[in-house]
């Protein structure tokens, strides 16, 4: 029966919110307040191993008999059923006849080993990404020491181990800068943090690194500041992208800038975002006053830009977004008329949308005189070659009139004797003998004016001659689709040559490729070094030589062309200049399938001059 001390005791059990239950010395349950009974349920007279554990016996880490010594007993249980963890305390409670209890008083801590579970795994996951992170972290003091760093501060930093680091100075050892760990200070210590400040940091080797430090104030608990913490990111990679970058840029923008031609860019709106050097030059307007403050309608002729947008959308004109070629006459600022080709494309960006406009001006003056000039020296090749078969045609006559001529003289010089020169006939062999005299003098004028003196030869590159030749040429021979290809020997020897002759004969080759491929082709002019010679070969994809002309097309007058002005002299004309410089000529050709022509002319040794 329960005495009033014992009603006193089980009424604080009742005010507890802890759960409490008595057991006597067999295990029968004697009391357990609300708590208790709401969690296991009404268990009074009952085991409490067959309450708590719904066990038959009793438990083996069953503490009874300690507590029963009189012993009070701390530890934890986790209840799986209940999902709960308690911390149980078991202490002895002496009954007024002398027996004796155990009082067991459950507090639930199942929230507190939650909460130490989640702050056990957010350090060590703190922990994990302090070490792990790959940016450098540090913490440090106000006075300038490390307190903590991760392995990638130090392996960006250069150093073996943290207790190597942890002596460095900040101030002396690692910023390249005092004057920076000062800001640095001044800026954190007021605003309590620091984002993205860029220094120059000092590894050990001493070698200095860009970084970005982003760093916040600890403080104590009475508002002091302690030291620092904050993350290091090395910026050699970004710095060395960014300067690759602009070099780049550089480069294209000296590209664009050192171009001859006029380059023009554009937003879609027609407002002109780029001019280059060469636009101010051939335009005449100036950077500044065209970009973003004129439109390439202001630039264009009046309906040129919608007409070259129209173009450009199109695929008949080299794809879309692109205008190959486009004849343009251009006015300049002053009002001088161009004569030019202007190319153009669209730039677009990674969704295919039309961002940009582009376009090149090339100005054809220069080209166009220099092709007036091409065809001046093309006719007055022609007419050389005339004047030089008509030449050689006078020789070959005055050569066959001069004998009958030495004969009449002798002739008359024998009937001189026979004859007084008192006598009337002597003066008529005299009158004829003069005249005669007078016609050999005739002759060999006419002989020295068919061969005259050639231009004096110098040291001559191959090279740089036939540069020049397809320079003057290309474009000739690109209107008429056939297309160059070269390959010049780097070093193929110097040759001792007229090079205005030399000239004559690569000019003449290819006009004669040149009307071979009357639809296209193409002409390959190759240069070799072949022990103590030099070679040039010239092929053509036209339509070729039959096979009973290949002897033929050396000799003066030949030719298989039915225009009037080809005489057939440019060849053999060709043959001679080759044949005097010590040198040859070799063709080989199939009838349909072209024609190559292969120049071989002595090396120059000083020497030989």
């Amino acid at each position: 029966m329960i005495n009033s001390e014992r009603k006193v005791i089980t009424s604080i059990f009742e005010a507890m919110k802890d759960a409490v239950y008595i057991i006597d010395d067999d295990f029968n349950v004697e009391y357990m307040n609300d708590e208790m009974m709401e969690n296991y349920g009404q268990g009074v007279g009952q085991k409490c191993h067959k309450i708590f554990y719904g066990r038959n016996s009793a438990c083996e880490k069953c503490l009874k008999n300690e507590v029963f010594d009189g012993k009070t007993v701390h530890w934890e249980h986790h209840d799986n059923k209940l999902n709960k963890t308690f911390d149980i305390t078991d202490f002895p409670l002496k009954n007024p006849d002398g027996s004796i209890s155990k009082v067991s008083i459950f507090r639930d801590i199942t929230k507190r080993i939650m909460s130490e579970e989640r702050l056990k795994v957010t350090e060590e996951d703190y922990k994990r990404l302090f070490e792990h992170v790959g940016a450098g972290v540090y913490v440090s003091s106000k006075e300038g020491e490390f307190l903590d760093a991760n392995q990638a501060l130090l392996d960006m930093l250069g150093y073996e181990s943290k207790e190597e680091f942890f002596k460095i100075d900040i101030v002396k050892d690692l910023y390249l800068r005092p004057k920076d760990r000062r800001k640095f200070q001044g800026m954190i210590e007021r605003d309590g943090r620091v984002i993205d400040y860029e220094v120059e940091f000092k590894r050990k080797d001493g070698k200095t690194i860009p970084v970005l430090l982003t760093s916040h104030v600890r403080y104590d608990r009475d508002g002091n500041v302690l030291g620092y913490e904050g993350i290091n990111i090395d910026q050699t990679q970004r710095k060395k992208m960014e300067k690759e970058l602009k070099e780049a840029h550089d480069f294209l923008n000296k590209i664009i800038q050192s171009s001859p031609n006029a380059i023009i860019a554009a937003d879609m709106e027609g407002k002109i975002i780029l001019f280059n050097r060469g636009a101010e030059e051939i335009l005449g307007y100036k950077a500044k006053d065209v970009i973003w403050n004129m439109n390439v309608t202001d630039i264009y002729p009046k309906g040129i830009a919608r007409e070259v947008m129209k173009l450009m959308r199109s695929t008949k004109y080299g794809g879309r977004g692109i205008l190959n070629s486009y004849p343009m006459v251009q006015v300049r600022q002053d009002g001088e008329v161009l004569d030019g080709n202007l190319s153009a494309a669209i730039i677009y960006d990674s969704h295919g949308k039309e961002i940009f406009t582009v376009g090149i001006f090339v100005d054809l003056i220069e080209r166009l005189a220099m092709e007036r000039k091409l065809r001046d020296t093309q006719e007055q090749l022609l007419q050389s070659e005339k004047l030089a078969a008509m030449g050689r045609l006078t020789s070959q006559v005055a050569h066959e009139l001069n004998n009958p001529l030495y004969g009449i003289m002798n002739t008359l010089e024998l009937l001189k004797t026979e004859v007084s020169p008192q006598s009337k006939r002597r003066k008529i062999l005299d009158m004829a003998l003069s005249e005669t005299v007078r016609l050999t003098d005739l002759l060999r004028k006419m002989l020295s004016f068919s061969r005259p003196d050639e231009e004096e030869r110098q040291v001559t590159d191959i090279n740089t001659i036939l540069d020049e030749i397809l320079l003057l040429v290309g474009k000739q021979l690109q209107e008429n689709s056939i297309r160059i290809s070269s390959s010049f020997d780097e070093i193929p020897g110097m040759v001792f040559a007229s090079r205005n002759q030399l000239r004559q004969v690569f000019l003449n080759m290819i006009a004669n490729a040149k009307d071979a491929m009357p639809d296209g082709g193409t002409l390959t002019i190759n240069t070799m070094n072949d022990e103590g010679k030099v070679c040039i070969e010239i092929t053509d994809t036209g339509i070729g030589i039959k096979k009973k002309n290949i002897n033929k097309i050396f000799d003066t007058f030949f030719t298989t062309k039915d225009n009037i002005k080809d005489v057939g002299l440019g060849l053999s004309v060709c043959y001679g200049f080759i044949k005097d410089h010590e040198g040859d000529i070799d063709v080989s050709s199939k009838w349909g399938q072209g024609t190559t022509f292969n120049i071989i002319l002595p090396k120059y040794i000083e020497e030989s001059k």
